[in-house]
C-alpha cells in the first residue's frame, strides 16, 4: 500500500469521525432546543394562551364589560396610585445606594448589599407578615400609631410599604455594575473643571447610566403593578379600598365571575408582554452603548 493511499484512508476515516461528532452534538442541540420549547410551552404559552382565550369566550362585549364594574376600576386605580407613589420612591433610593455602593469602599459594603438582596431572597408572604408584625395593632409600633391615629394595616400606608419591600432592589442592582463598568473618572475630570455636584449628575452620571436606571425602572415598576404575596397579607383584599388589580384577580375567581378574573389577567399580561418589549428595547439599546466604548 503506498504511502498517498494511505494518507487518504485516514483522512477518510478523520472525517467520518467528525461527521459521527457534528451528527451527535446536532441531535443534542435539537433535543436540548425541544425540551426548553416544550417546558416553556407547559410552564408559560399555553396557560397564557388560554387566559387570553377564556377573557374572550363571552364575546368582546362580555370582555369590555369587565372595564365598567366598579370593583375593576377601584382595583386598576390602586394599583396605578401605588406604582405612581412607589416606582419614584425606589428610583431614588435606588440611585442614591448605587453612588454610595459604586463609589465608594467602606465597612459593612458587603453587609449593605446583601440587605439590599434581600427581598430577592425573602418570600413576599414573609415581607408581608414582618411589616403586620411592625405596623398592627399588636406590633411594635402599634400602639404609637393608635396614640396618632394613624394606620398602616389594612391600609393604603401598608400596600405600599409592602409594595416597596418587593420592588426595592431592581434600580439599585441594575445601575451599580453601570457606575462601576464606567469608573469615576469621568466624574473626576468634571470636578476638576469646576462643575458642581449637581451639573455633575445630570450631564456626566446621568447619561453613562440612563440605559441601565430605565431597564430598573421598568422592572421596579413590573413587579409593584404585578405583586399579589405581600400585598395581600397587609391589604385584607377589602372590596374598594384596598384590592389591588392581582387581589381582584383572585377575588373574581373565588366567586366564580371568571370573565372579569380573566379579563383582569389579560390585562396584567398584556403589562407583561409590554414590559418585555420595552425590557428588549433597552437591552438593545444597551448593547449598542457598551459597544461604543
Amino acid at each position: 500500500m503506498t504511502l498517498d493511499t494511505t494518507t487518504r484512508i485516514d483522512r477518510s476515516n478523520q472525517k467520518l469521525k467528525t461527521g459521527r461528532q457534528g451528527s451527535s452534538a446536532s441531535g443534542v442541540k435539537w433535543a436540548l432546543i425541544g425540551f426548553v420549547v416544550l417546558y416553556l410551552s407547559l410552564i408559560i404559552f399555553i396557560p397564557a394562551i388560554n387566559v387570553f382565550v377564556q377573557a374572550f369566550s363571552g364575546g368582546v362585549g362580555a370582555f369590555l364589560h369587565t372595564f365598567t364594574e366598579r370593583e375593576f376600576i377601584n382595583a386598576v386605580r390602586l394599583t396605578l396610585i401605588i406604582a405612581a407613589i412607589v416606582v419614584p420612591v425606589n428610583t431614588i433610593f435606588g440611585l442614591c445606594a448605587a453612588w454610595v455602593l459604586a463609589r465608594n469602599r467602606f465597612p459593612g459594603r458587603a453587609l449593605l448589599l446583601s440587605i439590599i438582596d434581600l427581598p430577592f431572597a425573602i418570600s413576599p408572604v414573609v415581607a408581608g407578615l414582618m411589616i403586620v408584625l411592625l405596623y398592627g395593632r399588636q406590633g411594635w409600633f402599634g400602639p404609637l400609631l393608635q396614640s396618632i391615629d394613624v394606620k398602616i394595616i389594612f391600609a393604603l400606608p401598608g400596600i405600599m410599604l409592602a409594595t416597596a419591600f418587593v420592588s426595592l432592589p431592581f434600580v439599585a442592582r441594575e445601575v451599580i455594575p453601570v457606575l462601576e463598568e464606567v469608573g469615576p473618572e469621568q466624574e473626576e475630570a468634571a470636578k476638576t473643571l469646576g462643575a458642581k455636584e449637581g451639573q455633575i449628575f445630570w450631564r456626566v452620571t446621568l447619561p453613562n447610566i440612563r440605559w441601565g436606571l430605565i431597564y430598573g425602572i421598568i422592572l421596579t415598576n413590573a413587579r409593584a403593578m404585578g405583586e399579589f404575596g405581600a400585598v395581600s397579607v397587609v391589604s385584607g383584599n377589602i372590596v374598594g379600598k384596598t384590592q389591588t388589580l392581582p387581589l381582584f384577580v383572585e377575588e373574581a375567581y373565588k366567586q366564580y365571575n371568571t370573565q372579569s378574573a380573566y379579563t383582569a389577567a389579560t390585562l396584567l399580561a398584556c403589562l407583561a408582554i409590554v414590559t418585555l418589549i420595552v425590557k428588549e428595547i433597552v437591552e438593545r439599546k444597551t448593547g449598542i452603548k457598551k459597544g461604543t466604548h
